[in-house]
């Protein structure tokens, strides 16, 4: 594992944006900056954490984590599913085809769990036994397996927005999807969580709940786009102690950004308003965290990059 003294003087250098002007047209997201020319997309990963749909502050290597985890799984799916992926020409960088963003993301779910307002659990809480057009048994507590994984898609907010999750019969309403693409993408979604959730439980790990998102290639072929299993994405729990801490009604042991979304939560935050700032330790934390995910993952070491990025990503990319 990373020293604390590497990690804290990380601390000032993490990748906050970026505002390359010669690579394209620019499109800031929550986490990825995204530069678009000649059918391709340039997608640089940031160090920004975003959680209730807010960007709550920086994480050291967090971008190098999810970027270079997310080149991991892609390459390991595409004999499941073609992804949009070129090259890495940069710890937190992908190139990747042009696609045509689907206008849902498709969240797969197979724990009884979550701490926002939106979340599974929180509907199953307030007495809701519906849920994106999924009926619930009765008498399931927090964190329980559900009867089998659920497709819960969820509309995609503009930055600084909320999403929806929706069921089925609303996508088609809504006109966002047709019935024939919705059937192929959570076909598509099942097969990728299915060799998710294998993957990790091999490596002691529980694959708890993910959100996919995909696009059209030029071509009109459908592929995973953005990202694939990493902890922003995806919540993980470890395995072992699982069981024993679920009878004894505790919170599983995670690897991903739920440590950081119970801190603010704990502050009464979630999500409304202007966020109070992650205290250093809070943030040197939820780095082990990320990078403690990448290694149990694809048991790999994490060899972190500690140059200044903004022009070590410009000398890679070959731009001034």
């Amino acid at each position: 594992m990373i020293s604390d003294e590497v990690l804290r003087a990380q601390l000032t250098k993490t990748l906050d944006g970026t505002h390359f002007a010669n690579l394209g047209e620019h499109y800031e997201g929550k986490v990825r900056d995204n530069y678009s020319r000649d059918g391709q997309r340039i997608i640089v990963v940031s160090d920004r954490l975003s959680a209730f749909d807010v960007v709550l502050g920086t994480i050291p290597f967090k971008g190098q984590v999810l970027n270079q985890l997310a080149a991991y799984w892609f390459e390991e799916t595409k004999h499941l599913a073609p992804n949009h992926v070129i090259d890495v020409p940069d710890p937190n960088v992908t190139r990747a085809v042009e696609c045509q963003p689907l206008p849902v993301e498709m969240v797969v779910r197979s724990y009884l769990t979550g701490v926002t307002s939106t979340s599974i659990w929180r509907h199953y809480e307030q007495g809701s036994r519906l849920y994106a057009g999924h009926q619930l048994p009765d008498g399931m507590k927090k964190n329980q397996p559900l009867p089998r994984p659920l497709v819960t898609p969820s509309t995609k907010a503009e930055k600084g927005g909320h999403d929806e999750t929706v069921s089925r019969e609303q996508l088609l309403e809504r006109r966002l999807l047709d019935a024939k693409t919705f059937e192929q993408l959570s076909e598509m979604c099942l097969k990728m969580f299915a060799f998710g959730q294998e993957r990790a439980r091999s490596r002691g790990l529980i694959l708890v709940d993910t959100k996919y998102e995909l696009g059209r290639r030029p071509d009109g072929t459908i592929v995973f786009i953005d990202e694939i299993h990493t902890p922003d994405s995806s919540r993980y729990w470890h395995a072992e102690d699982y069981a024993a801490r679920l009878a004894k009604g505790e919170e599983p042991r995670s690897l991903d950004k739920e440590y950081v979304r119970r801190h603010f939560a704990a502050l009464g935050y979630t999500g409304d308003g202007t966020p109070p700032p992650i205290p250093d330790e809070v943030r040197v934390e939820a780095a082990r965290r990320y990078i403690s995910a990448y290694e149990l993952v694809t048991g790999r070491t994490f060899e972190p990059n500690t140059e200044d990025p903004l022009p070590r990503i410009r000398k890679n990319l070959g731009i001034n």
